[in-house]
């Protein structure tokens, strides 16, 4: 029979709750155990694709095209699994089920209520999604923190599964904050007292406590969270601060939380297998190596908003025994006075990440003209790929005011043009060019040598592609388009074989990249980096 594991935060948002839903998941996955996880988002909104990056960070794009929160993406990192869109619950989803219901009849008349139509319909998806991935354990990470009032029907939802699948099938984990005051250096339990004591206000004990501190609490605060949380102390755990997320699944298991999970459950004793995962987070905490990345974006002053390419960046490096120090520059610093490009000569390569609409697209094309007329290594992803068209065009071709029409509608060359599937389109949310779509490579190219591969299935977000009236003059002065799709209609990746390293692609590589197995283009750009600081004529891959 299926198990559920709930976890709630507690205290205030962005405690850590999806690194311990991915952790808790992961303790299982290394005892042999399949498991599966759904991220709740108490907004209103349908999926995350209409979100600013700067209000609720990056927007994970799945296999199947869904938009979704970036939790799901350190889930897949975790659990090196691929999860669908149905994984990824919102209060917009819910609302709009059960209002078509309603509007078609379904409910026979009845006066339609929170309960029990609401978290019927929240129970219904939770199920589904067992039932589909057919797996032993499936977890629930409840966004948002205890209290809110968006999520009190899904903690509704929760609390009647107890009562419907059992309390040998279900376990609740509570996650809160332990602040340490800097003044006595004393760790006060009292904000996650009061965490619980809301929990079980709406009728949910917790089965377990893991206190969020800056260092591994004492054992006078856990004896105070035990008591006043009415647990055992065998079940209260701590996750403390630590140099890499990847560590945080062995400090906990250390603890014994893996082991009590599988005994509350009623889950066979296994031993578990933590070799390969441990040789990668050796690995991250010992690198032989150093560079570092200049990333130039639009979202620089919130990391969350580069929360995978972070990842991929740190899986690369790993591959590489190299640590990869990333600064966040502001696109827009560029644009007043471009002569503070020459800051750029610090960094071993740029990164020019993705993007919508024309803030900051002037800044983003001098740092990457300052890396192709000086031989930098580059990587552009997505926006980063489209605009090196739009510079390589302008200042390689010399097509003067070159654009893409997302910029200037009215520029004369719209060397970047909107999709014409896209004509048209007025809603905004997953309406874009979505999910995996398969790319043809050409051969005896850099792309070919990176991916090892002549066909490859990558993850895309994006409205605007390179107009095909152009690809004859961006190829005639020495562009090379390495990736296409099948029908040739859209061109997926882009390399200029005179220069050292100089790669971008349409889709997002950095959504399937994991830790032991990282993404070829971000493994392609970091080695490249390395490879130029330590001296070598052109990089070893």
């Amino acid at each position: 029979m299926t198990k559920f594991i709930f976890v709630t935060g507690g205290v205030l948002s962005s405690v850590g709750k999806g690194v311990l839903t991915s952790s808790i998941g992961k303790m299982l996955q290394v005892r042999d155990f399949r498991v599966t996880v759904i991220k709740i988002d108490p907004y209103v909104n349908v999926d995350a694709g209409t979100m600013n990056p700067y209000i609720h960070g990056e927007v994970y794009v799945t296999d199947d095209g869904g938009e979704t929160d970036l939790d799901l993406g350190c889930y897949e990192r975790f659990l090196n699994i691929n999860l669908p869109e149905d994984n990824n619950i919102t209060t917009g989803q819910i609302y709009k089920a059960v209002i078509n219901g309603e509007r078609r009849g379904d409910f026979l008349g009845r006066c339609v209520q929170i309960v029990p139509h609401v978290t019927n319909e929240i129970k219904r998806r939770i199920r589904l999604v067992a039932e589909r991935s057919k797996v032993d354990v499936v977890l629930t990470e409840c966004g948002g923190t205890v209290g809110d009032i968006e999520g009190l029907p899904f903690l509704e939802a929760i609390r009647q599964m107890r009562l419907e699948e059992g309390f040998d099938n279900t376990l609740y984990v509570h996650v809160a904050l332990v602040p340490i005051l800097d003044v006595t250096g004393e760790m006060k339990t009292k904000p996650l007292q009061h965490s619980v004591n809301e929990l079980r206000r709406i009728g949910i004990q917790p089965d377990t406590i893991v206190a969020r501190c800056r260092k591994m609490i004492d054992s006078e605060a856990l004896r105070k969270i035990a008591l006043f949380g009415t647990i055992s102390e065998n079940a209260v755990f701590c996750s403390y601060n630590v140099d890499s997320i990847y560590q945080v699944p062995l400090i906990l298991d250390e603890q014994g939380m893996g082991e009590y999970v599988c005994k509350r459950l009623g889950l066979k004793k296994r031993k578990p297998q933590w070799d390969e995962w441990k040789r990668f987070v050796e690995v991250l905490k010992n690198p032989r190596f150093e560079v570092k990345i200049a990333l130039v974006g639009k979202y620089a002053g919130l990391v969350d908003s580069y929360i995978s390419m972070n990842e991929a960046f740190r899986h690369a490096g790993a591959a590489c025994q190299t640590q990869v120090l990333i600064d966040y520059i502001e696109a827009e610093n560029f644009e007043g006075d471009p002569s503070k490009v020459k800051l750029l000569k610090g960094y071993d390569g740029i990164f020019i990440p993705y993007g919508f609409g024309p803030r900051g697209t002037e800044g983003k094309m001098v740092a990457i003209r300052f890396a192709r007329e000086n031989d930098m290594p580059l990587l552009g992803v997505c926006y980063g790929f489209q605009l090196a068209v739009v510079e390589f065009a302008r200042n390689a071709c010399e097509l003067e005011e070159a654009n893409s029409t997302e910029i200037n509608p009215d520029t004369p060359h719209p060397v970047i043009d909107l999709m014409s599937e896209q004509r048209g389109v007025e809603y905004k949310g997953a309406t874009m060019r979505l999910g995996a779509h398969k790319i043809i490579i050409k051969k005896e190219t850099l792309a070919h040598r990176l991916y090892g591969a002549e066909e490859i299935y990558e993850r895309h977000r994006h409205r605007w592609e390179v107009n095909p009236d152009y690809w004859g003059i961006l190829e005639k002065h020495g562009m090379v388009f390495s990736g296409k799709s099948p029908d040739g209609r859209r061109m997926e990746i882009l390399e200029l074989p005179s220069n050292f390293f100089f790669f971008a692609s349409q889709f997002h590589g950095e959504f399937k990249s994991r830790p032991g197995k990282p993404d070829p283009e971000y493994y392609g750009f970091v080695k490249a980096c390395l490879d130029k600081k330590l001296g070598k004529s052109k990089p070893e891959f």
